[in-house]
């Protein structure tokens, strides 16, 4: 069962399906876009940062985020008349931080090189002990909320849907949404950075395997240090695999998803269309969905990563 609140299909916005007839002829992959880039606060996180927000009875939320569920969760605590305050690295995309500003939310930073975001947000925690800590990805209000982008995909019957993957929140959301909307001919794929390996080796492994510090990959999106327990329990038999995606495939997969689609995506987001530049033979002969989470990326990071040689 999922636990979503009553009015969150009424407040997202349905997920955008393309059809980039260059680019699938570009890959030699038949695909079609799912692009999350016009979800309100420019990513999916506004899925789970509202069911979470509307469910939860406190009044101030606290969180950790590289950008995308601080913005999400900011804004829905707006619309709920409720409070935001996110613990972010120094690193961060400084148009994410600045969102989380714009969209009324405090925007603690952090250098994640002394402190760890669990640090911060349990010093945090001490000052507000009214306030409830929210997970961006280990949740079951945060995976049920992604959940809605499963369902809507569910009845295209894809032969595979290809999902970032950091925390999993968004991965354990679509399978549990493909499962719900009884759709059981879909494969899920997680695409996640190389850099960042954490959910691949867990996968290998048959348990949750932690990175030593948060990665330094160009996707700041997957900068997790692990799975959450939450997810991994969905994960561990809904993925049929995930491919562990070179930092030079997300780079390019920007580019292409730019030149052939038309689509601004931030790193992040272009990771399902890196997994199919990294191991194309999986998904030749198959009828594929890429997820393209986001689109918030700083106009100089991304005007270099474009020109980059």
């Amino acid at each position: 069962m999922m636990e979503q609140a009553e009015n969150l299909r009424d407040v997202i916005r349905e997920t955008t399906l393309l059809e980039p007839r260059r680019l699938a002829d570009r890959l030699g992959i038949s695909l079609r876009i799912a692009s999350e880039t016009f979800q309100h606060t420019g990513s999916f996180k506004f899925r789970a940062g509202y069911n979470l927000a509307a469910l939860v009875e406190e009044r101030t939320i606290l969180t950790a985020s590289s950008g995308n569920f601080g913005q999400a969760l900011a804004y829905a605590a707006k619309l709920l008349e409720k409070n935001a305050i996110i613990v972010m690295p120094e690193t961060s995309a400084q148009v994410k931080m600045d969102a989380v500003r714009e969209h009324g939310g405090t925007v603690v930073p952090i250098d994640v090189t002394v402190k760890s975001r669990a640090e911060g947000v349990a010093e945090l925690a001490a000052e507000h002990p009214d306030a409830f800590i929210a997970s961006a990805f280990n949740d079951p209000r945060v995976i049920d909320g992604n959940a809605t982008l499963g369902e809507e995909l569910a009845p295209h019957d894809f032969d595979v849907i290809v999902v970032p993957v950091g925390g999993g929140g968004l991965s354990s959301g679509i399978v549990k949404g493909l499962r719900e909307a009884g759709n059981t001919h879909t494969r899920v794929v997680g695409a996640e950075p190389l850099l960042g390996n954490d959910a691949a080796r867990s996968l290998r492994a048959g348990h949750i395997v932690k990175n030593e510090k948060e990665p330094l990959t160009i996707a700041d999106g997957a900068r997790t240090v692990s799975l959450g327990e939450n997810n991994w329990e969905i994960l561990k038999d809904g993925l049929e695999t995930i491919v562990e995606v070179p930092e030079d495939d997300i780079v390019e997969a920007l580019r292409l998803l730019f030149s052939y689609a038309n689509l601004k995506a931030e790193p992040t987001g272009a990771l399902g269309v890196g997994a199919l530049l990294t191991e194309p033979d999986r998904f030749r002969d198959r009828s594929v969905c890429c997820v393209v989470t986001g689109g918030n990326v700083d106009p100089d990071v991304y005007r270099r990563l474009l020109s980059r040689d």
